[in-house]
């Protein structure tokens, strides 16, 4: 079976900002990531990020990679604050930032490779956070365009795909809900509803300026990047967890679709957040709400659906009384579970649920008309203590994935291409350098930040070359070389701690023990030549 149909981009590996961009290099302006991860607390071992990967100097490596990879098409994001470092298109336009982008996206066709760019991977300019509040404002949605506007018009005669958002749901509920995120706010039962509300304003006014100024002349295609993970019933012959499920589904996936494909919230999450409200003794409910001009215009704005996607729970109804407080998550009545037999290689909330992708696609198929989608993000991490470059659970992470995908396919699902999540091992956000996502090993010990290649970076490749599986022996065989591969630099990076610590050991303990040592002689010696006078 052919992985995807004629005509698609292929298989890229994803590269947001924040998480290969340094904080401040030639002109660029603070996001809230660089205040936010800068505050103590706030990030795994206190990690800035400030350097990550260095994958701001070292496009001209990363592109080898991904053209060795045989990838065709790669996803990079455009950090707002590079761009315009105090946010607005009127005060300033920082033209090295431009020019970094310039060379990127050039080498990137250079080397026939399809860039595909997103434009909000959460890097809000610090400066539109501390002056308006960010996206609790809603003048960022006039702001926003006019940054996408000046990306259009910079770079769309070579840019033919374009996100608006990447996961525009953690932008909201962990910046603006649960704090975990930047800008760090902990807004209960509001922030979330009112952030997203003007994210999904500025998508549709930024598809409306692509659509009117440039499409004709660009030819190209806005979407937007949602995660979505799924959520199967405890027990499927219950009612009510069936529709809790569907909830959770509806209140992650449909909070953001759902308005772009039908022009309003989905009904669920109206009536359940407007019970809510009242029993609270709020006149209005805690979502705002679209007028009728704002439905027509966000209706419809969708040339193709991003999907995130990389684990699935179990759901059963739980009721939360409306005394306990408001939020995002008790206003949805029901409980995650986990199967505690589900892999779990790396971070604590990502199981390894193959089954659960087919559904949520499928899912996606019924509820909005079988739009196209690309899978944008799908991987699976290690922790940073795990030097193990045979990476076998990540190739059978993707062996399984892909394939539930495939069934999709199969099922009639409109799927366009799949991206890896990621290139390389890079700043994880709140979890900083603890978790590692990459194909690529990068040593962040290492001046040069340098890059291995794990067992699934061959893997990867054989999937690509061949579109697909063959056949499970020729698949097994994928695996087998791809492990030996993966060994000679496997021991070498294995035994690359021990050694480390062993340098530390020899340069820093053993002198301070040889001084002690000689201390203490000359001392004894000394006692001992007064005893003989």
């Amino acid at each position: 079976m052919e992985l995807f149909r004629l005509g698609s981009l292929g298989v890229p590996v994803d590269r947001p900002t924040k998480q290969r961009e340094p904080g401040t290099e030639d002109g660029k302006g603070m996001s809230i990531w660089d205040a936010f991860a800068h505050k103590k607390g706030k990030i795994f071992f206190n990690d800035t990020g400030d350097s990550s990967c260095e994958g701001y100097y070292k496009v001209k490596d990363d592109i080898a990679l991904i053209k060795d990879m045989k990838l065709n098409h790669y996803r990079f994001s455009i950090s707002w604050p590079r761009i315009l470092p105090n946010g607005l298109k009127s005060h300033h336009i920082n033209e090295k930032g431009i020019q970094y982008y310039d060379d990127l996206i050039n080498q990137l066709l250079e080397n026939k490779i399809t860039p595909i760019v997103t434009l909000y991977h959460w890097d809000l300019p610090q400066v539109l956070e501390d002056k308006y509040g960010g996206w609790q404002n809603a003048s960022m949605v006039g702001y926003f365009n006019d940054f996408a506007n000046l990306c259009f018009g910079r770079f769309g005669n070579r840019v033919k795909y374009w996100i608006t958002f990447n996961n525009p749901w953690s932008a909201a509920v962990e910046g603006y809900e649960t704090g975990e995120h930047a800008p760090g706010k902990k807004l209960r039962g509001t922030g979330a509803y009112i952030a997203a509300h003007n994210m999904i304003k500025a998508h549709a006014k930024v598809w409306h300026t692509y659509d009117t100024q440039w499409r004709s002349k660009q030819k190209g295609l806005v979407g937007i990047s949602l995660l979505a993970d799924w959520g199967e019933p405890v027990d499927i012959t219950n009612q009510k967890d069936t529709e809790a499920a569907e909830r959770y589904v509806q209140f992650s996936l449909g909070w953001f679709a759902t308005p772009i494909f039908n022009g309003d919230y989905p009904q669920v999450m109206k009536d359940y957040i407007g019970r809510k409200s009242a029993q609270q003794g709020l006149g209005v409910s805690r979502l705002p709400t679209f007028t009728s001009q704002e439905k027509s215009h966000i209706r419809g704005t969708c040339d193709f659906l991003g999907i995130g996607h990389f684990t699935t729970r179990y759901i059963t109804q739980k009721n939360f009384p409306s005394s306990r407080g408001s939020s995002v998550f008790t206003d949805r009545d029901l409980a995650e579970l986990v199967d505690p037999r589900w892999p779990d290689p790396g971070s604590e909330w990502l199981y390894a649920v193959p089954w659960g992708f087919r559904r949520l696609l499928n899912f996606v198929k019924t509820q909005y008309g079988n739009p196209m989608i690309y899978v944008t993000e799908n991987g699976v991490s290690e922790k940073t203590t795990c030097t193990d470059l045979c990476d076998e659970w990540r190739m059978q992470y993707f062996r399984e994935y892909i394939n539930e995908m495939l069934k999709a396919i199969k099922d009639g699902v409109d799927v366009k291409g799949y991206t890896a999540w990621s290139l390389l091992d890079k700043f994880e956000w709140d979890e900083g350098f603890s978790e590692r996502f990459g194909l690529y090993y990068v040593d962040f010990r290492s001046k040069d930040k340098l890059r291995y290649p794990k067992a699934s970076v061959q893997y990867y490749k054989r999937i690509i070359s061949s579109n697909g599986f063959p056949n499970q022996r020729e698949v097994e065989s994928w695996k087998r070389k791809a492990t030996e591969t993966c060994s000679s630099s496997n021991q070498l990076l294995a035994a690359d701690p021990l050694t480390s610590h062993m340098e530390m050991v020899t340069e820093i303990v053993v002198p301070t023990v040889c001084t002690l040592c000689i201390l203490l002689s000359a001392i004894f010696l000394m006692f001992l030549l007064r005893g003989r006078l």
